[in-house]
């Protein structure tokens, strides 16, 4: 029998660990989403923030990302099912954690997951967010194309699809191959 994908209590990662996001934790992550970008350049308030994190959708999967001393260091929503295959909606790792291997432990965690049931894993990113963009090219998500006008009007967001088909062989060198 199958795992489901996203079931699990806790998913232990090299560095920390991911746990479902608590209701009291919702208002001190959405604070530190809207001070950062992209949410800051794209005009997301705090409280519309906690509101998403909060609010009944039994299709949205909400994880706080814990630090290795337990601390929460980020935060990842999974949309599931998505397209043929579970949609990273939103993620992040909050500045004072990132450069500690968060990000791509939390990456390697959301393919893993959803290689139990899905021949893809997709992604949004904002164009300006050149970071984000970089580190799911990295893990070898591929671009899709833009979509100009999605969240704010005059920018574009990027979707991105990682086919879980492929060998890890033949995505390592699609991958160097459009950098």
């Amino acid at each position: 029998m199958t795992a489901a994908p996203f079931a699990a209590d806790f998913y232990p990662l090299a560095s920390g660990g991911l746990r479902p996001l608590r209701a009291e934790q919702a208002e001190p992550i959405a604070r530190q989403l809207a001070a950062i970008d992209p949410w800051l350049a794209l005009g997301f308030a705090a409280e519309a923030l906690a509101t998403y994190l909060l609010r009944a959708d039994g299709g949205l999967y909400r994880y706080e990302i814990l630090d290795a001393q337990g601390a929460t260091a980020g935060v990842v929503a999974v949309r599931h099912p998505w397209l043929r295959g579970p949609y990273l909606e939103l993620f992040a790792v909050f500045p004072p954690h990132q450069g500690r291997g968060l990000g791509g432990a939390a990456l390697e965690w959301f393919e893993r997951q959803a290689r139990l049931t899905s021949a893809n894993a997709w992604v949004l990113v904002s164009a300006f967010n050149q970071g984000a963009y970089g580190l799911y090219r990295r893990y070898g998500f591929v671009e899709i194309g833009p979509i100009p006008d999605l969240i704010k009007p005059g920018q574009n967001e990027i979707l991105l699809r990682k086919s879980l088909n492929q060998t890890p062989e033949l995505v390592g060198r699609h991958s160097h191959a459009d950098n």
